[in-house]
């Protein structure tokens, strides 16, 4: 057996490219767009392992998918966990658990997705202004 992706629908293809691909930096490894079937499919991967990916699913025909709570979150390993979440907040993301021990944040796509971002390998020391920022919304 061989894991191959996780799938999560999007409701704006643009919107969640920016998150995934300009935010986490995933990299788009495939698209397929299938207009007789109204959807579009985008497969990212990490640079690390390009070939377990995440598919982003869009649908041209709006629907409600609910809070997305009920697919737990995506996890990703990261060089800096700082780094990444100031580069996020830059763009704009909201960072709903800070990483104030060095190891563990928490980030939503903009479909509500609940990303986990793991500092690789021992945590960084505790550092402004992760340390002392509060918990945001719901992750």
């Amino acid at each position: 057996m061989k894991y191959l992706h996780a799938m999560v629908r999007v409701r704006d293809l643009d919107a969640s490219l920016k998150f995934f691909r300009d935010g986490l930096r995933l990299r788009e490894t495939r698209r397929k767009d299938v207009p007789q079937g109204r959807f579009t499919l985008v497969y990212l991967g990490a640079p690390e392992n390009p070939e377990s990916e995440v598919e982003l699913t869009w649908n041209y025909d709006d629907e409600d998918y609910g809070s997305a709570r009920n697919f737990g979150h995506l996890a990703f390993a990261v060089d800096d966990i700082y780094a990444l979440c100031a580069h996020l907040q830059g763009m704009g993301v909201t960072i709903n658990r800070p990483p104030r021990d060095g190891h563990m944040a928490f980030v939503r796509s903009p479909d509500g997705i609940s990303i986990e971002l793991l500092q690789k390998g021992e945590p960084l020391a505790p550092a402004e202004p992760w340390a002392s920022m509060a918990n945001t919304g719901s992750w």
